[in-house]
């Protein structure tokens, strides 16, 4: 999902910038230079299709759960890898 997201991302960042580097695209109406530029006005419709969907919240989510788990297993002198795998750090020992 993450992937997905990046790459439609990037292509739509490229298509953006040929879009807007075009020297026509002023001389034209929006709906000509998007019919000029398909590869821009593809991906934009493919990222707001992904943003409807939600996929921006299955990529931003598990971070946070993460982050958050281990801040509280943190507390009890422990942690976890990325995959939920619990790590028992050792006892800190009192001198």
């Amino acid at each position: 999902v993450t992937v997905l997201l990046a790459v439609i991302s990037v292509c739509t960042a490229i298509g953006a910038w040929h879009w807007l580097t075009d020297p026509h695209t002023s001389a034209v109406s929006f709906m000509q230079s998007l019919w000029n530029h398909p590869f821009f006005a593809i991906a934009s419709i493919c990222l707001v299709v992904l943003f409807i969907l939600g996929v921006h919240k299955r990529v931003i989510a598990p971070s946070i759960i993460t982050a958050r788990t281990r801040i509280v297993l943190g507390d009890f002198n422990m942690s976890c890898d990325d995959t939920g795998k619990l790590i028992l750090k050792p006892r800190p020992t009192t001198t």
